[in-house]
């Protein structure tokens, strides 16, 4: 474990603002070279503290809800490229005042709403589902059969309506330039033939081009061979993973080691279920500093990682550390800043993470919880 870790509150998600840099100076040079529009996804990530860094590089934001919305006019500035499965009648007015793109999950969606946008100041767009993705965890993917994402091109009629401006394709996750490639390719068979009347097209999130082996020069000539043959179309990607990956760690402390059939599992004051979700819905294995799958040849001493809710499943199997873990040593849990604070609970009261931003040297406490925020959740 690292020296830095030591000095850190336990639990706390910790992001580094040089790589969160880094990876907004990479998406920054891809808009250049390519002159599309990047913008953030707040399901991803919503650290609202460095949104004005993120505005910096980015051209905006994306959102799936008023709350977002608001969120993003009030601490970024710009208004947001709203789009949900279904808006609610009581706040489609307010969301609409926040947003600069309103885009609509059905055709059904959009003339029940027309007539309430037709003075808004504000482009207005329809959610396409080409029926192809490579996502292989259906939980996450958007094109499944009977989803209930986007319309099908044989749905469409074939002049769109008036107000319509845009379309909004998104079934990726995680995925690769390739993936874009072909989804572009895919696209453009099932959609062009709308194209004409249209002045923006919305590729979705799932573009990891801050993973290390991205292919970015593929993904930059697909999105030019895009703009040459459609060149009155603006083109957007709006990634959440590939914003905050790998920019921060959640710091862990073992509370208790105990042992049942042969198995150790050290019990952290961290949760799976509460605070990394994803390890057990998509499902993933999280990294861990120090550590290595067991079974990979170089099992030393293993242990299985344990929350520290009551929930029975919330645990990892085992990993191999190189020391023996002892009650009080940190765990970290690497890339641990996308799809975790946005979808953390208070199950069981189990205590939040701070959230710390590390700048060089300093540490910042942005966010600490307590007991307040578990019983306002409910009354």
């Amino acid at each position: 474990m690292e020296t830095k870790y030591s000095k850190i509150p336990s639990p706390a998600f910790v992001l580094d603002e040089y790589r969160l840099r880094k990876n907004l100076e990479l998406m920054a040079g891809v808009q250049q070279r390519t002159g599309i529009s990047i913008i953030l996804a707040l399901k991803g990530f919503a650290l609202w503290p460095v949104f004005p860094l993120v505005r910096m590089y980015l051209k905006g934001a994306t959102a799936s809800s008023l709350a977002e919305a608001r969120l993003i006019e009030e601490e970024m500035g710009v208004k947001a490229h709203t789009y949900s499965p279904a808006y609610m009648p009581d706040v489609f007015d307010d969301i609409v005042q926040h947003s600069s793109h309103i885009t609509f999950n059905s055709l059904s969606q959009y003339e029940r709403f027309e007539e309430r946008i037709t003075n808004a100041d504000c482009s207005i767009g329809l959610r396409v589902n080409p029926e192809y993705s490579e996502v292989t965890t259906d939980l996450y993917n958007p094109a499944i059969p009977g989803s209930r994402l986007g319309v099908l091109s044989h749905q469409l009629p074939d002049t769109l309506p008036e107000k319509i401006r845009g379309l909004h394709v998104h079934t990726l996750c995680e995925s690769s330039a390739e993936a874009t490639e072909r989804l572009i390719e895919v696209t453009e068979q099932k959609f062009g033939a709308h194209f004409s009347q249209l002045s923006w097209i919305n590729f979705g999130g799932g573009h990891l081009m801050t993973r290390k082996g991205y292919d970015l020069a593929r993904l930059e000539k697909a999105l030019l061979s895009f703009q040459k043959r459609y060149p009155h179309l603006e083109v957007l990607l709006e990634p959440g993973s590939a914003v905050a990956w790998e920019t921060g760690e959640l710091v862990s402390t073992v509370l208790d080691i105990v042992e049942s059939g042969g198995i150790k599992t050290a019990i952290l004051d961290v949760s799976f279920t509460c605070h990394m979700p994803d390890t057990l819905e998509m499902p993933y294995r999280p990294s861990v500093l120090g550590a290595q799958d067991a079974g990979n040849g170089a099992d030393n001493y293993i242990y299985r990682l344990g929350g520290v809710s009551c929930l029975a499943g919330d645990f990892m199997e085992a990993y191999s550390f190189d020391q023996p873990l002892t009650v009080g040593d940190k765990v970290i849990f690497w890339d641990m800043m996308h799809y975790t604070m946005v979808k953390t609970t208070m199950f069981n009261g189990v205590s939040h993470p701070a959230i710390i931003q590390q700048t060089g040297d300093e540490m910042k406490v942005l966010r600490s919880f307590g007991y307040a925020d578990f019983k306002n959740r409910l009354g």
